[in-house]
């Protein structure tokens, strides 16, 4: 009985203040000046796109897992605003039928098509296995023009801005020097008809010196000629002279490169390997490499390239993706 007389109690006092702070806030809001709401956005702290690069999933669409043709639906599904093709990865597609005229123009109008569809912009077009540009014989080398020539075609067509390509030919720096500005001229002066840039990426031997290549492309000297620096491929030799695969014996600088090339650079590709808990890449500093990329002036796509082997594909190319726009929001 006494504990009904106190929770009374308590219940009435609860109510009468509740009634009298409702009427004392009640007043004091009808006796202050209506506020008006402004919706403040918050400014964006990245100076760049993200773009996907198709080498990112070349595991599942070798294996079968994924068709190539629907790299822009997947891309756009993973949040990416542009995307970077591969040539040796429509490989099967083009070889579908002897007509090769007709396999790339079908090939293209779905690429166009598809890419249109999930609104993602066509960049540009990484070109392999078409020959060797900076061959030492002028013969083989004007051959890998030639090659090339339809890429630059498919490239003015999907709308992108580049086609990248190779500089392999021999690990003499003078004559390379010389082999590969012949042949990223002829191939430049055919591009530059159809607005097209001829990119090179470092990717090894020679290509990854970034000094001489950046002196290669001031010899070429035309306006549609650059680089593509991307954060790793700065190998300059390999166990046994492998070209890929092999272990690394000998590397440059991937931070002093990426700053020589940066003046020339039409393009940038964020290479990652693994991550450590933090969600950092365990060989690359990725805030160093995006503060030299936003001292340059650049302010395009930046291109993720995922090629690590722990983990899966998307879960890679996601990691990397948010290692960039984090690592971005520390910049000076």
């Amino acid at each position: 009985m006494k504990l009904k007389q106190i929770t009374l109690k308590t219940t009435i006092l609860v109510v009468a203040f509740s009634i009298l702070g409702f009427y004392s806030c009640k007043d004091t809001k009808k006796d202050q000046p209506k506020e008006e709401i402004t919706v403040v956005k918050e400014e964006n702290p990245v100076f760049f796109k993200l773009s996907l690069a198709q080498w990112s999933l070349n595991q599942q669409i070798r294996n079968g897992e994924m068709n190539p043709i629907d790299f822009a639906q997947k891309a756009s599904e993973l949040g990416f605003e542009g995307i970077e093709y591969v040539s040796q990865l429509y490989t099967p597609e083009l070889q579908k039928t002897e007509d090769q005229k007709l396999a790339m123009e079908t090939l293209l109008n779905t690429l166009k098509e598809k890419s249109d569809t999930y609104k993602v912009q066509s960049l540009l077009i990484m070109v392999d296995n078409e020959g060797d540009l900076a061959a030492t014989e002028e013969a083989l080398r004007d051959e890998a023009v030639e090659n090339h020539k339809k890429w630059v075609d498919a490239a003015q067509f999907l709308g992108c801005h580049s086609i990248r390509v190779n500089l392999f030919g021999t690990n003499d720096p003078e004559v390379w020097k010389q082999t590969a500005a012949d042949g990223l001229t002829k191939l430049a002066n055919y591009a530059a008809d159809k607005n097209i840039n001829i990119i090179v990426e470092n990717h090894g031997y020679l290509s990854s010196n970034a000094a001489l290549l950046v002196e290669v492309i001031h010899k070429v000297n035309l306006p549609n000629c650059g680089v593509l620096p991307d954060f790793g491929n700065f190998c300059l030799n390999r166990e046994n002279g492998e070209r890929w695969q092999a272990k690394c014996i000998e590397e440059y600088d991937r931070y002093q490169g990426v700053k020589e090339m940066m003046p020339v650079a039409k393009a940038v590709s964020a290479k990652s390997y693994d991550f450590d808990e933090n969600g950092d890449e365990t060989t690359i500093d990725y805030t160093k490499m995006l503060q030299i990329v936003k001292d340059a002036g650049y302010n395009g796509f930046i291109g993720v390239e995922y090629e690590g082997s722990r983990l899966g594909e998307v879960d890679g190319i996601i990691a990397t993706k948010n290692l960039l726009l984090n690592a971005a929001k520390k910049l000076n």
